[in-house]
């Protein structure tokens, strides 16, 4: 009888980490699959077309959906921005002007990966080595995922 017990709250606690995992991944979303969700084309077409060379900007750009592509990666970027201020792994002060340059970048992007009026189209990232280059950060390219 106790092996039974045991193997139910084993399967229970399983169970339970998959609603877990499931929810956590609902809630974060690639750009891949917000450009796919506001263009209305699969993944495998976006990731196709990013293979191609072409940014998930310009795919939104060419559907005529970049606005609503970057109001997406806007709020999905906040939300993670909430969830590493609750983690601790940064403060509210900290997360705010990350999301405030975020959003004055995003005004400059034009959907190729490039932001008008930023160092000739680059912008200035936080890419491997603190360098300056496009990366997550000041640029306009759209990084910040877990």
């Amino acid at each position: 009888m106790r092996i039974y017990k045991k193997l139910a709250v084993t399967l229970t606690m399983l169970g339970m980490l998959g609603v877990a995992g499931t929810a956590y991944a609902a809630v974060y979303q690639t750009p891949a699959d917000i450009a796919a969700s506001v263009t209305g084309k699969s993944i495998t077409d976006v990731n196709q077309e990013r293979a191609s060379g072409k940014t998930y900007g310009t795919i939104a750009k060419e559907a005529g959906k970049l606005e609503e592509f970057q109001a997406q990666v806007l709020e999905q970027k906040k939300a993670i921005l909430n969830q590493r201020v609750t983690d601790g792994q940064l403060t509210q002060q900290q997360a705010d002007q990350i999301y405030a340059g975020i959003k004055s970048n995003q005004a400059l992007c034009n959907g190729t990966g490039n932001c008008a009026g930023l160092m000739g189209g680059q912008g200035m990232g936080r890419g491997a080595g603190n360098r300056m280059g496009s990366g997550m950060g000041m640029g306009c390219r759209l990084g910040l995922y877990p």
